[in-house]
């Protein structure tokens, strides 16, 4: 038989909200008296563990999902570590789950000795994070998330360069580059990627999608699966260092970048191109050069 204090914090744990077990159950598991392990579960209702039990031959004992977890024990400097990672998260729009953040801080940093509330203060004075954000907000990214998780499929409102038109996907997860949160999702079998600032009126549908949906860690890993064409581009010593703080060709070697771009994804990587002004030269293919040089050519033409 275990000790009182680690079987009861082995109970916390085997609780959780998708499973349901029943008194016998867990008495037998812990290999204790029925009438021991209902003390157990009556002195965890009293802590504040939010158990929920159901009656009947399906009946059991359970967590409500959202109980409330027991509080952080940091160190010092983990807790001012924790809370540099919140100011930094400050900076980033529409973060899932994001209006937990000033709450999370509130409570634990009011329960701080004063010398570390103190020191908390003193280093949020040295520490700034410069980060570019859309104007356009993106409140979708808490339901977008979850549906990823539960493998459901979403259907939304989504304005494209063509118009307003209803989307029907499974989204992989989200992920957030360059001051915009992108979704990737399944569609008809393909993977396309969407902009959650450009998304409304989501709702989530009944259907759940098999094990064969790539998760978003997975479909970032195994890379672009559409046909592509090679790009090779030369970059001048400045290019490469601002290449340096781009995902998309941070992989520069020795001035030069090779990698595969699908041919629709052109205008958008001569967009990106443009930026870097004459640090950078399109090499091949014809098709990138022209998709740049037309950019280029509407640019002046504004001016002339």
């Amino acid at each position: 038989m275990k000790p009182l204090i680690n079987r009861r914090l082995e109970i916390m744990r085997t609780l959780d909200s998708r499973t349901k077990f029943t008194a016998r159950q867990l008495a037998e598991r812990f290999g204790v008296s029925l009438r021991t392990i209902q003390r157990d579960l009556d002195y965890l209702q009293q802590m504040g563990l939010p158990l929920y039990s159901e009656v009947g031959i399906h009946g059991g004992y359970r967590v409500l999902p959202n109980r409330i977890l027991p509080p952080l024990q940091l160190t010092q400097h983990e807790a001012l570590g924790l809370f540099l990672m919140i100011e930094y998260l400050e900076h980033i729009p529409d973060f899932p789950y994001g209006i937990i953040r000033a709450q999370l801080a509130d409570q634990y940093y009011s329960g701080l000795p004063d010398d570390v509330r103190d020191l908390i203060r003193r280093s949020k004075q040295h520490l700034a994070v410069l980060q570019h954000s859309s104007i356009r907000p993106a409140p979708l990214t808490t339901q977008v998330l979850g549906a990823a998780v539960e493998k459901r499929e979403i259907t939304f409102a989504y304005h494209s360069r063509s118009g307003k038109k209803n989307v029907q996907v499974y989204p992989l997860g989200i992920y957030y580059e360059q001051g915009y949160w992108y979704m990737p999702a399944s569609k008809q079998g393909e993977i396309r990627l969407y902009r959650v600032d450009r998304m409304e009126q989501l709702e989530e549908g009944p259907h759940r999608i098999e094990d064969s949906l790539p998760t978003l860690a997975a479909w970032m890993k195994a890379g672009e699966t559409r046909d592509s064409t090679e790009v090779i581009l030369h970059f001048t010593d400045m290019g490469v260092r601002m290449a340096e703080s781009d995902r998309l060709f941070a992989s520069v070697l020795d001035r030069e970048w090779r990698g595969y771009i699908p041919v629709e994804e052109f205008p958008f990587t001569a967009q990106k191109l443009l930026a870097y002004g004459p640090e950078v030269k399109v090499v091949s293919p014809r098709e990138l050069q022209e998709s740049v040089r037309g950019l280029l050519e509407k640019t002046i033409s504004q001016y002339s």
